[in-house]
């Protein structure tokens, strides 16, 4: 298994290939792809590459796929026997990211794209295969 810790928003992520990540606001459009290059540590079939910061020549292709707001957090701020109460809301402003392709050193460990040697599946024959061996 292939994965990568990344920098984004001051916070950092343990990102894998073909999920998707909430990230603070990107000043990016939906279907954008992009590139982070803020990656601290890739870890590719056990074999370990750590950045002091940052790992040289290893990037992360993600897609945009929306803008959203989080879930409402409340802040309730109270001092007892002043009659001193403070509530106030928060939303924070998230970017819903699909993380496509790690690579190191200018090749992609893992890409999310369909390989050429892969052959399309027929759903309608394997069924009717299925029900054959069933029979």
């Amino acid at each position: 298994m292939t994965y990568a810790i990344i920098e984004t928003g001051g916070k950092q992520l343990r990102v894998e290939v073909g999920r998707f990540y909430d990230v603070d606001r990107l000043p990016l459009e939906e279907n954008e792809e992009f590139t982070l290059e803020q990656v601290l540590f890739v870890d590719h079939d056990g074999e370990a590459s750590i950045g002091q910061p940052l790992v040289e020549g290893a990037t992360v292709e993600a897609t945009v796929l929306r803008h959203f707001r989080g879930r409402k957090i409340i802040v309730y701020k109270m001092q007892p026997k002043k009659k001193t109460r403070k509530k106030q809301g928060h939303r924070q402003e998230l970017t819903r990211v699909m993380v496509n392709a790690i690579s190191l050193g200018g090749s992609a460990l893992v890409s999310d794209q369909p390989s050429a040697e892969a052959a399309p599946v027929n759903v309608a024959s394997t069924e009717v295969a299925a029900a054959e061996t069933e029979d």
